[in-house]
């Protein structure tokens, strides 16, 4: 007997060693979870569900977008990295959770390094300076005087303390000599809805999720943040043209997975990540609202993120910024 539980062992042993790519290349056998860590309605969540609903096609499998907003993106970005590593919760990644975050915060809420896995890199983002179409500038030198005369009087809104958006307009406050109060909320849609109202006048958005607005003519787009403009909006100048010298922001978003999740998963991740921002339905409807297709491999991604992280620190660090 004990040597046939001993053969028995070895041999279950055995069966679980070939069992582990098996389950791999079946990977996945049930639906995906994508979380987005900022509310629906913003840049993050419009270019993560028009990627999602083409890996859904090819997957065989639903890619189901989970809003999961707050803390600037960290709520979220926490929340996957405690989630299981096995490829069936994944972040939609940001600037704000893989780079601002490790100098932004003086306890940041997870490593962006070490807690997750890279999968690809999928787009990146110009981020645009509006005003509600009511409100007295036309341009940017006439907010900028606008702000000098009324010195901590006026307001701005952005996705969240933390976000690449805030600090696009704490950039925006440093370089032009300006003071303005900074209103986080919960996402570009809630503030987009402020801003579209009058209450909170001046945004900072991610140009895809302001889009629609700026071409009904409910928000007048006063500068893109990046050094070129805008394929889609050519007409709006970039912040250096605008007359603010050396200003330049923008954003971009990637998938990443747990820490530990299997290299198997994570090249069926990638592989079909890149295939869905390779269609020419999906890369010209991303295009229509200003954000560009990257695609890459996971290695490429984590350099990227690791180039980042020492791109936005001396601008965090002269910016002020803090959060606690």
């Amino acid at each position: 007997m004990k040597r046939r539980q001993v053969l028995g062992a070895a041999l279950a042993i055995a069966m679980g060693a070939t069992l582990s790519p098996v389950a791999a290349q079946t990977y996945p056998e049930r639906p995906v979870t994508l979380v987005v860590p900022f509310a629906a309605g913003g840049s993050t969540d419009l270019v993560a569900r028009t990627i999602a609903q083409k890996m859904s096609t090819i997957l065989g499998q639903q890619v189901l977008v989970d809003n999961k907003g707050g803390a600037g993106g960290n709520l979220g970005a926490s929340f996957v990295a405690k989630a299981p590593a096995d490829g069936y919760t994944i972040l939609m990644g940001t600037i704000a959770t893989h780079a601002l975050v490790a100098s932004l915060y003086a306890k940041p809420p997870f490593d962006p390094v070490k807690d997750f896995a890279p999968i690809a890199w999928l787009v990146t983002v110009p981020n645009v300076l509006t005003v509600n179409k009511d409100y007295p500038a036309q341009n940017v030198q006439e907010l900028i005087a606008r702000l000098k005369e009324k010195p901590g009087e006026e307001v701005y809104s952005s996705s969240g303390n933390g976000t690449p958006l805030h600090l696009s307009g704490e950039l925006f406050k440093s370089l032009a000599g300006v003071d303005m109060v900074h209103v986080p909320y919960q996402g570009s849609g809630p503030a987009l809805v402020d801003a579209v109202s009058g209450a909170v006048p001046i945004n900072f958005d991610n140009l895809p999720s302001s889009t629609e607005f700026i071409r009904s003519g409910a928000l007048r787009a006063l500068a893109v943040t990046t050094k070129t403009r805008a394929a889609n909006f050519p007409d709006i100048p970039t912040m250096e043209e605008a007359g603010v010298p050396g200003y330049e922001t923008n954003t971009w978003n990637a998938f990443f997975a747990p820490a530990g999740t299997p290299p198997e998963v994570i090249a069926t991740l990638n592989r079909v990540a890149n295939e869905a921002i390779g269609d020419a339905a999906v890369k010209a409807r991303l295009a229509e609202v200003g954000a560009t297709t990257v695609g890459g491999t996971p290695e490429e991604l984590a350099a990227h993120v690791q180039s980042e992280i020492t791109r936005w620190r001396p601008v965090i660090e002269k910016s002020g910024a803090r959060i606690e």
